[in-house]
Order: structure tokens, then C-alpha cells, then sequence
């Protein structure tokens, strides 16, 4: 065979095969987006996630599914929140079951993939769910939530939220809603302060005041009780009030539905059944909730996993 041919021959063959690992690579880089994302309004409906649960008609009539979080073991959660699905279904006149989520990437995952009708969270995921699938906020927790981000009052170095940048933080692990408020005020990932995971307020607090942290955030409530004279701790910043945790109800439930979760939830038989509920988060009756209050709240989330935003 001639030189020349044979060169071109090759040389075509490899241009042919570079295509085809190209592609292959690209597709595989496509799988992955898929297999570790949720949804975007771009690839389907709005209301495609929760088709997964099946039609999202109303008349449907399979079980109703609510949910929240998962901060507790199982057996403590499942006494939270099996009255209020009891209560639930007695208003709708159709099973409700609670489903406990062993943890946060289960919840999250399922939650963003329109998997429960009802469910009871922080701000952030309402709004995320309100702009996503389509639900709709219905009764809240009435304290609305006011971090702070503090350091020992005796330091100096850090004078506002911008000397943080980089420095070790004691907060929760996202996406607690602190934690999230903290890291929105660095967009730069370069520059985000590092996390080092704390359980619980009071210990954040006592981690901060012991060294093991430069600053830490707080909700403003906690610092009120661990530093009821002001001298311990000094205020780098405070984030803007947000509303309380809220229930929302997705698109199998509808609007006369929605109205007669309300009710209920906020009438005398509500209260009891979401005793252990309040008596957990707040202490205080449920207030109705509006879905202009939860707007935009999901860009909180757009650095979590299976949160597109």
C-alpha cells in the first residue's frame, strides 16, 4: 500500500476514535450528573419529581406520605410525628404515613425527587420545595429564626465577617440552617471558613469559649442564654430574621385539601397532636404560613448535594 494512503488511513481512524471516547466520555460525565442531581426545570416539568409517587392527581388514591428531617433516632421521631400523620388522615379522610428517613442524604435525596406529599423543615428546604415541586407552605413554627455569627469577646483579630474568611468555625454540618447562613456570606468557595462539626448550640458555644474555634454561629436566643451578661462573647454579625420551620403539601394535595390540613393543624386537636412537636422546636401553637415568606429561601441550598439551583 502506497505511504500516503496509509497515513491518511490512520490518521483517519485515529480522528475516528478520538470522536468516539469523546462521546463516551461525555455520556459518562451526563450519567453522573443524572445518577447524583435532582431534576432541573430545564430537563422536565415542574411537576415531573412527583410522578414518582404516581399520578399527582388528587383522586389518586394511594397513600398520602409526610416527612421531616431526620434529628432524632427513629423510635423518637416516630412518637413526634405518628400523631401528627394520625391527625393527618383523620382530616383527609385518607391514609397518611409517616416515613422516617435514617439519614440526610436518604431524606434529601427522596425529598427532592417529589417522594413525599407532606413535610415538616427548615425554610430553606420550603423554599426550595416551593420553587421545585411545587409545594406550598401551609402552618409554621411562629419565632423566626435569628443567627449570629460571634467570637470571644477579648478577640481583637477578628473584626467583622470578612476576617473569618478561612479561619475554623465550630457549626453544625450543612445543611443545618446556620451553617448555610454562615457560608452564603463567603460565594467565593476559595474563601469559606472551615467547618469544624459541632452537635448542638450550647456545645458550639463552650468549643468556641474553650479555643477549639476561632468564632462560631449561633442561633441569637442561645447566645442570650449562654451569655446573659454580654461579656463572654462579641457579635461579628447578624443574619436577617428568617421564618420558622413550616409544613408544606406538595401537588397531590389540593387546594381544599390544603385549607383542611390548615385548620386542623391550627384547631384544638392539632395542638395535641403535635405536643411533642412544639414542645421540641418552639413551645408555641402553629401560625399559618405564607408561601411569599419562603420565596427564594432554596439559594441556601445550592451548594448541597441534590439541591440544583
Amino acid at each position: 500500500m502506497h505511504p500516503t494512503r496509509t497515513t491518511l488511513l490512520s490518521l483517519t481512524f485515529g480522528l475516528g476514535l478520538l470522536a468516539t471516547l469523546s462521546t463516551t466520555h461525555a455520556e459518562s460525565r451526563q450519567q453522573r450528573k443524572v445518577a447524583y442531581a435532582p431534576p432541573t426545570a430545564a430537563a422536565a416539568p415542574a411537576a415531573a419529581p412527583a410522578s414518582r409517587l404516581g399520578s399527582t392527581d388528587a383522586t389518586n388514591t394511594g397513600p398520602l406520605v409526610f416527612s421531616a428531617p431526620p434529628r432524632g433516632t427513629r423510635e423518637a421521631e416516630i412518637a413526634m410525628y405518628q400523631p401528627v400523620a394520625e391527625l393527618l388522615s383523620r382530616t383527609l379522610k385518607r391514609e397518611v404515613v409517616y416515613r422516617h428517613a435514617d439519614n440526610w442524604l436518604t431524606y434529601s435525596k427522596d425529598m427532592t425527587q417529589g417522594r413525599y406529599d407532606l413535610v415538616f423543615d427548615g425554610p430553606a428546604f420550603n423554599g426550595w420545595r416551593q420553587d421545585r415541586l411545587n409545594h406550598v407552605p401551609l402552618v409554621k413554627l411562629p419565632e423566626p429564626f435569628v443567627f449570629v455569627v460571634i467570637t470571644r469577646a477579648e478577640n481583637r483579630d477578628i473584626r467583622d465577617i470578612a476576617d473569618l474568611a478561612g479561619q475554623r468555625i465550630c457549626a453544625h454540618a450543612p445543611p443545618n440552617l446556620g451553617t448555610l447562613t454562615l457560608l452564603s456570606l463567603f460565594p467565593n468557595a476559595a474563601r469559606q471558613p472551615a467547618i469544624k462539626t459541632t452537635e448542638g448550640w450550647d456545645n458550639a458555644f463552650k468549643r468556641m469559649m474553650r479555643g477549639d474555634c476561632i468564632a462560631t454561629v449561633v442561633p441569637i436566643k442561645n447566645l442570650e442564654k449562654n451569655d446573659r451578661e454580654g461579656k463572654k462573647a462579641r457579635v461579628v454579625y447578624r443574619h436577617a430574621a428568617l421564618p420558622n420551620q413550616a409544613l408544606s403539601a406538595g401537588p397531590r394535595i389540593t387546594a381544599e385539601m390544603r385549607d383542611r390540613i390548615q385548620q386542623a393543624m391550627l384547631s384544638k386537636e392539632g395542638r395535641q397532636a403535635t405536643a411533642a412537636l412544639r414542645a421540641t422546636y418552639a413551645g408555641r401553637d402553629f401560625v399559618p404560613a405564607s408561601a411569599k415568606e419562603y420565596a427564594g429561601l432554596g439559594v441556601y441550598l445550592r451548594d448541597s448535594l441534590y439541591y440544583s439551583y
